[in-house]
This record gives C-alpha cells, sequence and structure tokens, in this order.
C-alpha cells in the first residue's frame, strides 16, 4: 500500500532514514570512544530499541519507571531511569525491576536515595545509582563536585545501593553550531570540576553519563565522558534541523494529513490538530509555526485546534484542494510519538509494516 492511501491524520516513519540515523551516531561513538545508551523518549517501540542494540548500544535510557517496566518486559536489560524517582509505589515498582534486571537510576538529594534503599532493601534487590550535577541546563542537579562527592559517600554506606557514576543533561547545549559549541565549552569545565572532586576525595568514578541529540557531535569536546543519551537522533524533527543538527532528510517522522477544507478564504486546513502534532512551538530557528509542510515549504501552519491545523495560503502561489495529502515535520517529535498508538513504517513510499508505541502515555 502507497503511505498516500492510509486513513490520516497517521504518523509515519521511513526506515531507511532510520537506519541510516541510527548508522551514524553508533559510527560517531566508536569513533570518538564513547559509549551509547540512547534515551527512547523519542521513539518509545521495542522494536527500534533492538535496532539501537544491534548496533552497539549498552543499554536503554528511560525517563520513567512505566517506560523501564515496558523495556524490561520486553526483554531489555541495563536500563538507566535519568529522571529522580519518589515516592514510595513508583521506587517498589523500580525496586522489582532492580531484581530481575541491571537497573541504574539517577538522584540528586540524600532524601531520593535513603527512600531507595529503604525500599530496594525489602525487596532484597541491588540498584546503582548516578549522582546527577548541574553543567549548566538548571534543571536537575548538584551545583559542585564537593556536594557531589558528599552524597556518593553517603549512598555508599546506604543498604541495597551501589554508587556507579555522575550524570548530567546537557539541555542547555542549544541553537546555532556556534552557540552548542560555546556552551559545550561551559558543560566542560562543570564536568572536569565534578571528576576532580572525585580524583581528589580518591572516590573512584565508572559512569561519566551526558549527552543530548545536539550536542552529540561536540562530545568530544568533553573530556572524561563514558557514554552519552541522545534521543532525538533516531527520528529528527524541526527543533534539531533548525539547529544545524540534522537535515531534512533525515527527518523519519512524518505526520500523513489530509486538506479537509479551503472555504475560509487564505486557510488550508488539514486533519491534523494539537492531539496529533502536539502543541509543542519550535524552539529554534524562525521560531513560530507548527511543523513544516514537504509539499509547500513556504506556506506556515500558523494554528492549531485539537482536531485542525491551519495552513496561511495567503501569499502561496500553490493552490490546495480538499483531499489533498500532504506530509509534515512535527516541530517536537518526542511530544508528538506520544500522541500516537502506532506508528506506520515505511519502505520509500510503500507501508512495511505498523509498530505499536508501547511506551507511550508512561507518565510515572
Amino acid at each position: 500500500m502507497n503511505y498516500r492511501d492510509l486513513s490520516t491524520p497517521v504518523l509515519t516513519v521511513d526506515l531507511d532514514i532510520v537506519e541510516r540515523n541510527l548508522e551514524r551516531m553508533a559510527s560517531l561513538c566508536r569513533e570518538k570512544g564513547i559509549q551509547l545508551r540512547p534515551h527512547t523518549k523519542t521513539h518509545k517501540t521495542p522494536e527500534v530499541a533492538r535496532m539501537q542494540l544491534e548496533r552497539g548500544a549498552i543499554g536503554l535510557t528511560v525517563a520513567k519507571v512505566g517506560e523501564a517496566e515496558v523495556f524490561a518486559a520486553a526483554g531489555f536489560d541495563n536500563i538507566l531511569v535519568a529522571n529522580p524517582i519518589f515516592g514510595t509505589e513508583k521506587l517498589r515498582r523500580t525496586a522489582q525491576l532492580a531484581r530481575e534486571r541491571n537497573i541504574l537510576v539517577s538522584l540528586d538529594s540524600e532524601a531520593a536515595a535513603a527512600g531507595l534503599s529503604r525500599v530496594v532493601s525489602a525487596q532484597a534487590a541491588r540498584i546503582g545509582v548516578l549522582v546527577e550535577f548541574d553543567s549548566g541546563a538548571r534543571r536537575c542537579g548538584l551545583a559542585s563536585g564537593a556536594d557531589c562527592v558528599e552524597l556518593a559517600a553517603k549512598i555508599d554506606k546506604m543498604a541495597s545501593l551501589n554508587f556507579r557514576g555522575v550524570l548530567t543533561h546537557f539541555g542547555n547545549i542549544w541553537g546555532t553550531i556556534e552557540e552548542r559549541r560555546a556552551e559545550t565549552e561551559r558543560a566542560a569545565s562543570s564536568v572536569g570540576a565534578v571528576l576532580d572532586a572525585f580524583r581528589k576525595a580518591r572516590m573512584p568514578v565508572e559512569i561519566v553519563s551526558a549527552g543530548s541529540t545536539p550536542s552529540a557531535s561536540l562530545t568530544g569536546m568533553v573530556t572524561g565522558v563514558t557514554e552519552i543519551r541522545p534521543g532525538t537522533y533516531v527520528y529528527g524533527d524541526l527543533n534539531t534541523y533548525y539547529q544545524g543538527a540534522c537535515g531534512l532528510e533525515d527527518c523519519a517522522a512524518r505526520v500523513v494529513t489530509t486538506v479537509v477544507s479551503t472555504a475560509v478564504p487564505g486557510r488550508a486546513i488539514i486533519d491534523s490538530g494539537s492531539k496529533t502534532l502536539s502543541s509543542d512551538s519550535l524552539s529554534s530557528g524562525p521560531k513560530n509555526g507548527y511543523g513544516y509542510v514537504l509539499e509547500a515549504p513556504n506556506v506556515p501552519i500558523i494554528k492549531l485546534n485539537e482536531e485542525h491545523g491551519f495552513l496561511d495560503v495567503t501569499n502561496s502561489a500553490k493552490k490546495f484542494q480538499v483531499g489533498e495529502v500532504l506530509t509534515v515535520i512535527p516541530n517536537h517529535v518526542c511530544t508528538c510519538l506520544n500522541m500516537h498508538d502506532a506508528v506506520v513504517t515505511l519502505r520509500k513510499t510503500e507501508v512495511a509494516d505498523s509498530w505499536r508505541v508501547a511506551a507511550r502515555g508512561k507518565i510515572c
């Protein structure tokens, strides 16, 4: 079946592009001598995770315990939960996973570590811990190397916990290549200061986990990093494109949509709204609009309702017709994926398969 014959709106993924993206990142990591622990937040599917491990990834990164459960149930091991976990119910589920799988968690407080220790001990399990520090993103993480060493020393004394290393998020490495390079230099300084504090304390640090898709190509500038956790690279999106971190030809995920109305002058309405594309704004490049229409690059999507996308065709030489099929690259592919139960995979223009987005909606 040709993708144009699919019922719309539907999210499609071009397998040739995905495979090329996976090979490129795997090759980069081999070249830099850095391990790859990709973040599953973008694809949320066991099928892609298997493709990543086949190309040398050492394990997976997830954001939530529910996502870890999905991938553990699918047979995966060596899973890092890269968000702080708090609350007895979530800790109990984490401990249950750790009885059968190699689970790592990141945290930045003694309270979180103590809670984890208590619950994991009760389950007769052991779990690895990465202490998170802030390298500029100002989201989570301790402020100094001394703080990290202090927490790591406390973790080492807690029952059922193994201090394995440190983690940071390069979310601040964003923008043009020049902006990303400058921010990478600042992040490198933060990483160096933290590792120096551990050296002075004579505490070994096995894992130094960092990274993101926009920072991946610059990772070699950061001495000491042992693994990176890019996510978006697998599918690409408009935010990544406008930073120069991928090309349009690298954007594998595209929403196939249909023009359903041209009745209002200056507008063409498509059947993809916020429940399809997500309402995430464009955070790079022109910083406006809600997606890139491949068949009409100069026609912006200016507004989304739940079920409708508004194309401004006022200055367009192209005449849109009701029933016309278009393809849209989303602003932010991770949130777009989370809106869909399944993705349709393509080889060129032909339907190859359908994958369930198994980890979508796992918010806790």
